[in-house]
């Protein structure tokens, strides 16, 4: 049995001659597994002397130091490849990762726009033209619904009743759903449906949303032009169909919507995935506590 660095250089060799790693997943893993070494060595540990306590301590001193817990994770993956060969070569006596866990990778709360920001984004389309009348009822309806940009530009004259003021979508695993509209939806629906739509629409067309060149419309042309609208309407950061998705989602809440009822608006299997737009809600209301309360 010989040192940490001796033990690091044999697998990295092994890894680069045997294996055939890239030179940059090599270093990758040279950085990670000597990270470990450098901090076993000022702890005093033996090589082979480790336990899953060892390396839990590890892991909590680097998470200390700002390390998130996605590159923890892919650290550990390094550790436990480095480990996994030095038991498997009898050159230490156990594998002291087989009775460590992973840490949760935390999961990125969406970005939503405010409410002025949507505001601001609907109204910047030109809708005395006919492409401007069709961008803003997209975008209308997209809001109004909170549908996925695939919904919405399969979206087909079927699918919408403007008299209920309601669209029955097809969502992920073919399961539909009714999601209300809304009347600003509906108007712009009915307009585009009257004045736009059969400029550009053949006898048999069943898609909502066209172009001018007779085509349904495609989710790379309509990101395409959510992006726009957004840079001419101000909005910072990068904007695509799904951040008006979320803003759905949060304004919902927000304003006192069940979670169950968001659920089944957006079509989600399991309200956990729901669930994340509470978080994004709980720090809007704690930014406005600490911008408004007096005592913040």
């Amino acid at each position: 049995m010989g040192s940490y660095d001796l033990m690091a250089d044999m697998y990295l060799a092994w890894l680069r001659v045997e294996r055939g790693l890239a030179p940059r997943t090599i270093e990758a893993y040279s950085r990670d597994i000597g990270r470990f070494t450098a901090w076993a060595q000022e702890s005093g540990l033996a090589p082979g002397a480790e336990t899953a306590s060892d390396l839990s301590a590890f892991v909590s001193a680097v998470s200390m130091q700002g390390l998130d817990p996605r590159s923890q994770a892919r650290l550990l993956s390094a550790l436990r490849g480095f480990f996994g060969w030095l038991a498997a070569e009898k050159l230490i006596p156990a594998d002291p990762t087989d009775e460590l866990s992973s840490p949760k990778a935390s999961r990125k709360l969406p970005f939503v726009l405010t409410f002025e920001d949507v505001e601001r984004l609907l109204a910047t389309p030109d809708v005395r033209t006919p492409r401007g009348m069709r961008d803003a009822t997209m975008l209308h309806t997209m809001y109004a619904a909170g549908l996925r940009v695939s919904e919405l530009v399969t979206m087909r004259l079927r699918d919408i009743d403007l008299e209920a003021g309601f669209a029955a979508i097809t969502g992920k695993g073919d399961k539909r759903r009714l999601i209300p509209l809304g009347e600003w939806a509906v108007d712009m629906l009915r307009r585009y449906l009257a004045e736009v739509r059969p400029r550009w629409a053949s006898s048999d067309e069943k898609h909502v949303f066209l172009t001018h060149r007779r085509h349904p419309m495609t989710r790379q042309g309509f990101w395409l032009i959510i992006r726009r609208y957004a840079a001419a309407a101000g909005i910072r950061g990068a904007i695509s169909p799904h951040k008006l998705r979320h803003s759905f989602a949060t304004h919902l809440l927000e304003r006192g919507a069940d979670l169950r009822s968001v659920q089944a608006m957006l079509g989600h299997a399991d309200i956990s995935t729901t669930q994340i737009y509470t978080h994004v809600t709980m720090g809007h209301a704690l930014s406005e506590y600490h911008r408004h309360h007096p005592r913040a």
